[in-house]
């Protein structure tokens, strides 16, 4: 008997049409399928609770079991936009320093964001990364949390004052099923002072606030947009329950540093921001409970309106900081963030570079390629295979993420 046990694999047999397949959740919310005909050729099966198990040796059963999974990350989707996904892994030459979307971005600071993966529950309808269902992109992304720990601790390494680890993913971070692991391998940093997530707070549990908290997570970011059920399922693009994250927040205060950062929309939300305020300033923390964002026009982002200049959006600041007596306008100071070591550029703009397509990339005409450790957004690339050599001119290099075009 050969007994295969998985923390993040679970199982489930179905049929569709007169096929029978074997579901393989991935993360909770990733999956694929392998054909039970490919399984039983193997030997007879079972499948249960994160376990597979095979009336045959363990040694005949691994090798050929393993090779089915490989192929079957292979068409691994995304069971929330529906998109094929991408997973990263410290066996899968694609580096997490480079793109952007996922991965580890240093900005010169003692600050490190963590972009565990690129899916999101909701679909705002003002989302500057064009996360949530409607999305345009053609992939999705999801990273080992090994793999991002491991890099990360080599990048503070190279920091001189203690470091903030800051979750913000281009998508909600509590849809990564080991979210409350990735923090408590961060937390073992002794560098490390915060860790701090950004979230939209709908995922949120007791439980989860409790072993976050125990994890050693510092603070929660919650992008709350109004104290209004219909405004928020508006500005959310779908079902988003109030009352639920409300209880949340108010459960996380008393655990964890709470901070509230809605995004003002001119003409959606603008209304909202005294009773939000109010609700900010209910919340004790070590560090500001208001932490307000200027809605802002990305060119892949979803633009429902026109950004406010920041002159009118700091003197908006002002006088609400006037009437409610509550300091509203931030710095990076007010968290602690202070520059610090730079991460050194293997290349800068237009150098000219080999390097090998390794992945997709978000958008259809895109595809990941890697050289020196770093990852590069290559553009207009959709005809390249994966594995080629090509030679490109870096036409981004701030903070080290990187884009290039074919030479």
């Amino acid at each position: 008997m050969a007994r295969f046990e998985f923390r993040d694999l679970d199982f489930s047999e179905e049929k569709d049409g007169g096929k029978h397949l074997v579901k393989v959740i991935f993360m909770r919310i990733y999956y694929f399928h392998l054909q039970s005909h490919e399984l039983e050729s193997i030997g007879k099966f079972k499948t249960g609770s994160h376990f597979i198990e095979f009336d045959c040796s363990e040694e005949r059963a691994a090798k050929r079991f393993n090779q089915l999974l490989a192929k079957g990350f292979e068409s691994l989707k995304c069971g929330v936009s529906g998109l094929p996904t991408v997973y990263i892994h410290k066996n899968s030459n694609i580096p997490i320093i480079g793109a952007g979307s996922f991965g580890l971005i240093d900005r010169n600071t003692n600050c490190i964001e963590v972009k565990p993966l690129t899916c999101c529950n909701l679909d705002c309808v003002f989302c500057s990364v064009d996360a949530g269902k409607s999305t345009k992109k053609a992939y999705e992304f999801v990273v080992e949390a090994e793999y991002l720990a491991e890099q990360f601790n080599l990048l503070v390494e190279k920091k001189e004052h203690p470091v903030e680890a800051h979750i913000g993913p281009q998508g909600e971070p509590l849809m990564y099923a080991p979210i409350v692991e990735l923090v408590r391998m961060l937390r073992e940093n002794p560098k490390v002072k915060i860790i701090s997530i950004d979230t939209n707070g709908t995922l949120l549990t007791k439980k989860l606030i409790d072993d976050l908290a125990e994890a050693g997570l510092t603070r929660l970011n919650i992008s709350l947009q109004a104290t209004d059920e219909k405004r928020c399922n508006m500005m959310a693009g779908t079902a988003f329950n109030l009352k639920h994250v409300l209880e949340m927040i108010d459960y996380a205060k008393t655990r964890l540093n709470v901070l509230l950062a809605p995004v003002i929309v001119p003409g959606m939300n603008d209304n909202e921001l005294a009773l939000l305020v109010e609700k900010g300033k209910g919340i004790k923390s070590d560090y500001p409970s208001m932490g307000i964002q200027n809605f802002l026009n990305y060119k892949r982002g979803r633009n429902p309106a026109k950004q406010r200049s920041w002159e009118e959006f700091f003197a908006s600041l002002k006088e609400l900081e006037r009437k409610k007596g509550m300091k509203l306008k931030l710095s990076k100071e007010d968290f602690g963030i202070m520059a610090d070591t730079k991460l050194e550029k293997p290349f800068k703009r237009r150098d000219m570079i080999k390097a090998v397509i390794v992945a997709p990339g978000l958008y259809a005409n895109e595809k990941i390629a890697a050289a020196k450790g770093r990852a590069i957004l290559v553009d207009n690339a959709k005809s390249i295979a994966i594995n080629s050599t090509v030679k490109l001119s870096i036409v981004r290099d701030k903070h080290n993420i990187f884009r290039g075009v074919l030479a």
